[in-house]
């Protein structure tokens, strides 16, 4: 992988491009490929008019299933990569914490969901729903509380309903490349 010191806009772009590249073919239990996914996830927050900085955390939201490589059947295995955490640790190098910090709690806000919206846990794809027991399950009052009080719930809430939302197979959507300058314009 590209080596970290020299960072421009340019060169973190192409090493998230490299990511894609690499990794991007991936399905990690969903019937969609994590490039799909990510460019889904865009794609429907641009539509819904989000921010640009929510449309590039939401398609960056999963960059920690990159930049690892545990395979793609982790959950099924019964760990939990903490992709969450491993990828906006990253990102923070290079994007400002209203980019980094949905993508880091974009897993709390689904144990969120499940603790306060009814129906919401059964909405959830089968791979959701394994991996949330593995990632602490629906959150405990004390838990969702905090959660409420933190200043970037809101986006991360909103990043995790374009995360359930981009899973459609065979979604046609603009590419990770049309993506670059708004990626370069955030760093």
């Amino acid at each position: 992988m590209m080596n970290e010191l020299a960072q421009t806009p340019q060169s973190v772009v192409a090493k998230i491009m490299e990511c894609f590249a690499l990794r991007g073919d991936q399905h990690y239990g969903e019937e969609v490929t994590e490039r799909e996914h990510a460019l889904q996830c865009a794609y429907f927050a641009a539509q819904a008019g989000e921010p640009e900085g929510l449309v590039v955390a939401c398609l960056l939201h999963d960059i920690g299933h990159l930049l690892h490589d545990l395979g793609e059947d982790i959950a099924e295995k019964g760990t939990d990569a903490q992709h969450e955490e491993h990828g906006a640790r990253w990102l923070a190098r290079h994007f400002p914490p209203e980019i980094v910090e949905p993508v880091r709690l974009h897993v709390a806000a689904k144990r969120y969901l499940c603790a306060r919206q009814p129906g919401y846990h059964d909405s959830l794809s089968e791979a959701s729903q394994r991996s949330l027991t593995l990632q602490g399950g629906v959150m405990s009052e004390r838990e969702a509380q905090e959660f409420e009080g933190n200043p970037h719930a809101d986006w991360a809430v909103r990043l995790r309903r374009y995360d359930d939302e981009g899973k459609v197979t065979a979604l046609v959507t603009p590419s990770l490349e049309s993506y670059r300058a708004l990626l370069e314009a955030q760093i």
